[in-house]
């Protein structure tokens, strides 16, 4: 019995989802069996090299517990493996562009991406992605590398093309594996900042509701608060700042699923501020006034994209287990946007309530 558990989403999304996890499960009558001979068996295209590099990585683990390579399955256990599902670096065509690097050693890459960048290569977007800058970075480290001979380097997790922040690359095979398992494993530390439309009730609460694909629009995701449908997720978040018709909110990501934040803050009614994705770049909250209207068509202005920031970013060094700590401060877009909506709450906003 296979079970892909998980669902990969669209290029260019926030999603911690860049392992697959396949439960393979032995049935009742199964025979002692090599796992590798057991995989490739159950799974379409596995070889046994790829096996034994993944039994090694300790990216197979039975009843969960890492095994040897000559381990046999037995009837009743259950077999997980995790696959990673991004583009190989050697299929990567390195490209120029500005990167700005936070931290750097000979394992990690810490990227502060600018919204309005794709991470990585996919439908419609084969290049001019932050993946694609990293290959032609990496390059210029070293003058005997070329497009054909790069070093081994990968995604551990993703944010939007439109979200802005902080964003973490593996630049070996073993910190690649060490770093997916923390990402997989929600022990990775992270903040967003977000600007949501409306007057966000309770300082701080915690919204916990499966985000799943919509059924009417696929781009979408949608929470669904019953039911099993979607994947489940926690955010957590607290009120920094409050400007009447809108709020700055500090988001905690307890898990990392597609548009996470985006999908939760909209289901308890406080939709991102200019995210045209969800309708927040419509005004949702406030006047009839014209003036006021001409204000939000400003800030629209100042800042089109959501209003969505991966500001600190909080893990284990894959090779030192030193425990790492980032922050990214909050791009001159969003801060324009904050401090217009600051000065007219201190002006109008209470006024014209």
């Amino acid at each position: 019995m296979l079970d892909e558990e998980l669902q990969l989403p669209d290029e260019g999304t926030e999603s911690d989802e860049l392992y697959k996890r396949l439960v393979v499960k032995a049935d009742k009558g199964q025979e002692p069996l090599r796992i590798d001979k057991f995989l490739m068996n159950r799974i379409e295209g596995a070889t046994r090299n790829k096996i034994q590099q993944a039994l090694h990585a300790g990216l197979i683990t039975v009843d969960g517990q890492m095994v040897k390579p000559n381990f046999k399955v037995k009837a009743g256990h259950e077999v997980i493996v995790f696959s990673e599902d991004h583009p190989d670096s050697n299929d990567i065509i390195p490209e120029p562009m500005d990167l700005y690097i936070v931290f750097e050693d000979d394992d990690v890459l810490l990227i502060n991406k600018p919204a309005g960048m794709v991470v990585h290569p996919g439908s419609g977007n084969p290049n001019g992605t932050l993946v694609n800058g990293v290959a032609h970075y990496l390059m210029q480290q070293n003058p005997e590398l070329t497009e054909f001979n790069l070093p081994r380097f990968g995604l551990v997790h993703r944010i939007d093309k439109n979200t802005s922040g902080l964003l973490l690359l593996a630049k070996t095979d073993r910190a690649l594996q060490h770093l997916a398992k923390q990402f997989f494993n929600h022990t990775i530390d992270r903040k967003y900042v977000a600007l949501v439309w409306g007057d966000v009730e309770e300082d701080s609460g915690t919204i916990e509701a499966h985000v799943g694909r919509s059924p009417r629009y696929r781009k979408q995701f949608e929470a669904f608060p019953e039911g099993e449908y979607g994947k489940h997720a926690i955010t957590h978040y607290n009120v920094l700042e409050r400007f009447h018709y809108v709020t700055l909110v500090e988001c905690v990501l307890e898990t990392g699923r597609t548009h996470q934040i985006r999908v939760h803050m909209k289901h308890i009614g406080h939709t991102l501020f200019a995210d045209d994705h969800y309708g927040g770049d419509r005004i949702l909250k406030g006047t009839i006034y014209t003036k006021y209207k001409q204000f939000v068509e400003n800030c629209f202005a100042l800042c089109p994209r959501q209003a969505l920031h991966a500001k600190t970013l909080g893990f284990v060094h894959p090779v030192t287990n030193e425990r790492l700590f980032f922050e990214a401060p909050i791009p001159t877009d969003m801060t324009a946007v904050i401090e217009k909506w600051r000065k007219y709450f201190q002006t109008k906003g209470k006024v014209e309530d």
